[in-house]
């Protein structure tokens, strides 16, 4: 397993790890309350690479 670091900072950094989060949300068909809304089974296929299913059946990096 390896481990992503993503650090924001400033205005600019903000705008930049906004921007790659919905790039990212969208490839993998991951809506912003974190419900997989793709059509492709592509779009799961590497998934956990940036998000953790929760219990909930919630894609994200928190909880429920």
């Amino acid at each position: 397993m390896r481990e992503i670091v993503h650090i924001q900072a400033g205005q600019c950094g903000n705008q930049i790890g906004t921007k790659f989060w919905e790039v990212i949300s969208d490839e993998h068909g991951i809506d912003a309350a974190g419900n997989y809304v793709g059509d492709s089974a592509l779009q799961l296929d590497r998934i956990s690479v940036y998000y953790n299913q929760a219990s909930c059946k919630r894609w994200g990096w928190g909880g429920c």
